[in-house]
């Protein structure tokens, strides 16, 4: 073992001092800690080991207040032992004995033996070898691992899934896959549009960072979330009349929001959800920003966003276009009119370069709006596009479209760390676009005003030694990249036009707007988000940006739409979906036949959809809890006193990093109680392991009989399992052995074992029906 100190706790209150900060450990018995510190199996290890063998009175067994009272450092032979406890609560006394062998029963505590970590071989390598979801990881090796020994009852989720993190939005994508496995669309409806109200939209054009970040990636091919998310958004558009209610009540608020590109809109759709009147001001003939001017119709067809927009237009929203702020409308009108205002205006203005002959160059998001005036063969038969994102994809594609025969990109970045979504770089190299990453602009090749080419010297690094943007160049290595048209695609900035010297807004150190947390600028009442306070960003991004100024504005105008609620830590997979080790692929047009104004690929159908989201893991703890003792007390139903509160034994156990139970930093248990069995009710417990002795349960069950039965089942999931399907079979009849085999059959209805651990399910089906037999005898 590592070093450690040792404090021998004199009192509660003293062992409940140590062990407040959470970097100390408790030790009962002994049996399970030494183990866990001998193989070093956690990430840290404590920096003292309290011991509560030290503390008096603690150990005992009595029958006090019509109950049976057990002290938590009571030695577990005892407990078997104890005639009382074997007389009347005989589960308890046929699971203390059971616990491994003789020695271990006389070191170990009943505290302790509840108090125990989850089995898992993953979890328990010596080492920590495996930093699974239970040491704070981001993986259950065991999903795709060996599982023979593991869960049959699904998971438990202990944090938010690596896709879930990796998204702005904070998108559960696990739930609402989950709902899409279950044939229920509409409820995963519900979930994704708490967090994106256009799945639509982002199911074709976000970048799905979330999709980098799935578990499947080490093993296979990540899940394709973007096609299922298509697929479900396509579906909550058909059916935006149930998706898109007008709100049921007004709050008498009004509130402006400036712009209506995805932040915008998305800021928009959650004020008025939230009942308030919602006016939207945009500059351009018709609503969408960057999602109807600036993504090519080939990605994402016009009429998706103009259909979305008619769906606000029917919640109740008003959108007020070719109006310019602070030309047709003043900043200072706009505050007097409505309760609040944000400005979610994007970033339409083009960045300078500072190259020579940058004034020939086109700025490449003029070049998308205005697209359609490219159409009659002016774009040239070579082309030159700087950039390296998806902006920049777009446009090198678009160009090749239009029919230039020669379009090169370049970029400053290397190719494994371009920006652009490694589909967009697929997509343009596909169409025959020329990629040339690690190279930035030297100058514009040019005679007489008339552009020829660009001049490009090699970018050594983007970033200097900090990390922080700052192109390194190698000014002795350098080319030409011949071209009649250039177009830069280097990023955007924003237009702050509407303001003036008599309306100002503080703005950040890079000409953004700045916001506080709630995202309120320095004028009170008046908010911004999306790209005008972030930067040039993702969909998704700006999506969420403008849900958290919604947020921050119903909060000011004391609104409450608060959408919080708590999600079920269970969690379910499909055993069989999980094998399909090939992610679905989205149906294209023929690359010959694509053009600028049909889409480009097919929305999977909802059976295609529902295949795919079935490969999903589902990421959680799918370990077990080993205790022996642990279902005797949830039968007996006893309660856990601890030095701070009295828990239900059902409520007592919990997945969390790393510990089985609720306590908390500190929180010491004194004292279990377990009241007298109800008149003519009884009890028994039975184990199933390969050793009668020292192995820890492959399937437990305790179960009581009588008007209000109890049966629950351990080893067969992350905490104990109380099969109440099995005790409505029960509930005030006889126990036959036709009842016992009924209550083993309600026990597993609910079952989603691994391929390898199926057999478990038998078992536990046969060891509900034995405990009741035993009973019955």
């Amino acid at each position: 073992m590592r070093p450690f100190n040792h404090i021998n706790a004199k009192t509660v209150e003293e062992a409940a001092a140590a062990l407040a900060g959470g970097k100390n450990k408790a030790i009962a018995g002994g049996t399970d800690l030494l183990g866990t510190l001998k193989a070093n199996i956690l990430p840290t290890y404590p920096a003292a080991v309290v011991n509560l063998k030290t503390i008096p009175g603690l150990e005992y067994i009595k029958e006090e207040d019509g109950m049976l009272k057990i002290g938590s450092l009571t030695k577990l032979a005892d407990i078997a032992a104890d005639k009382t406890v074997g007389s009347k609560y005989t589960a308890l006394a046929q699971a203390a004995k059971a616990v491994a062998t003789p020695n271990i029963r006389n070191m170990g505590t009943i505290g302790g033996n509840i108090a125990q970590l989850n089995r898992c071989w993953y979890f328990r390598k010596a080492e920590n070898r495996f930093n699974c979801i239970r040491k704070d990881g981001s993986e259950c090796f065991a999903a795709l691992g060996d599982n023979r020994y593991h869960s049959i009852f699904g998971g438990v989720k202990i944090h938010a899934s690596p896709c879930t993190q990796e998204c702005p939005a904070g998108t559960d994508i696990p739930a609402y896959f989950a709902q899409i496995r279950a044939g229920n669309w509409d409820e995963a409806a519900r979930i994704i549009m708490k967090v994106n109200p256009m799945p639509f939209i982002t199911g074709r054009v976000c970048a799905h960072f979330c999709q980098d970040k799935c578990n499947r990636r080490g093993t296979d091919e990540s899940v394709g979330i973007n096609s299922v998310e298509r697929t479900l958004g396509d579906y909550i558009l058909e059916n935006s009349d149930r998706f898109y209610p007008a709100p049921s009540v007004e709050t008498g608020k009004s509130v402006a929001i400036i712009g209506s590109g995805p932040s915008g809109l998305s800021a928009a759709y959650y004020l008025r959800k939230a009942g308030n009147k919602v006016t939207v001001y945009d500059t351009k003939e018709e609503a969408g920003g960057m999602l109807m001017y600036a993504i090519p119709a080939y990605r994402l067809p016009k009429d998706i966003v103009r259909r979305f927009v008619k769906v606000l237009e029917k919640m109740g929203i008003v959108f007020k276009l070719n109006t310019r702020v602070g030309v047709d409308i003043k900043p200072e009108e706009l505050e007097k009119q409505y309760d609040s205002v944000s400005y979610d205006t994007g970033t339409w203005k083009r960045p300078v370069a500072g190259i020579s002959g940058e004034e020939l160059t086109i700025f490449g998001l003029d070049f998308l709006v205005d697209v359609n005036k490219w159409m009659q063969g002016k774009i040239g038969s070579e082309v030159f596009v700087m950039g390296g994102g998806n902006v920049a994809m777009d446009v090198a594609v678009t160009a090749k479209r239009l029919g230039a025969k020669k379009v090169t990109l370049a970029c400053l970045e290397p190719r494994d760390r371009m920006p652009a979504s490694s589909e967009e770089i697929a997509r343009a190299e596909d169409e025959g676009v020329v990629v040339m990453p690690s190279w930035g602009l030297s100058r514009v090749v040019e005679e007489n005003g008339k552009v020829k080419g660009m001049e490009l010297k090699r970018c050594v690094s983007p970033w200097d030694e900090t990390g922080r943007f700052n192109p390194q160049y190698d000014e002795c290595e350098k080319t030409v990249v011949e071209a009649e048209n250039i177009l830069m695609a280097i990023g955007q900035g924003v237009d702050l036009s509407f303001l003036d010297e008599k309306y100002q807004i503080q703005l950040t150190r890079r000409g953004l707007i700045d916001v506080s947390e709630e995202q309120m600028t320095s004028r009170t009442g008046v908010f911004a988000g999306g790209d005008v306070t972030l930067g040039p960003g993702t969909v998704i991004r700006a999506i969420a940006n403008g849900h958290k100024v919604a947020n921050g504005m119903n909060r000011y105008l004391g609104v409450n739409a608060d959408e919080t609620e708590s999600e079920a830590k269970n969690t379910s997979f499909s055993a069989e979906g999980i094998k399909v080790k090939t992610a679905i692929r989205l149906r294209e047009i023929d690359a010959d036949k694509r053009s600028l104004t049909v889409e480009d690929s097919f929305t999977p159908t909802m059976e295609e959809a529902a295949v795919e989201a079935a490969r999903c893991l589902n990421c959680s703890c799918y370990s077990v809890h080993p205790s022996d003792v642990a279902p005797a007390l949830i039968a007996l139903d006893a309660r856990i006193v601890t030095d701070r509160r009295v828990i239900a034994a059902e409520d007592f156990f919990d997945v969390k990093v790393p510990s089985s139970t609720v306590l908390e930093a500190g929180e010491i248990v004194r004292e279990i109680q377990i009241p007298a069995l109800p008149e003519g009710a009884e009890s028994a417990f039975i184990k199933f392991a390969y050793r009668k002795s020292i192995d820890f349960p492959i399937v437990n069950c305790a179960v009581r009989t009588g008007k209000e039965p109890r049966v629950c089942l351990n080893a067969v999931a992350p905490k104990p399992y109380r099969a109440v399907k099995a005790e409505k079979v029960l509930a005030g009849k006889a126990i036959t052995e036709e009842l016992a085999e009924a209550a083993g059959l309600a026990a597993v209805e609910d079952a989603q074992p691994f391929e390898a651990n199926r057999y478990k399910v038998q078992i536990a089906k046969t060891m509900v029906k034995r405990a009741l037999l035993s009973i019955a005898k």
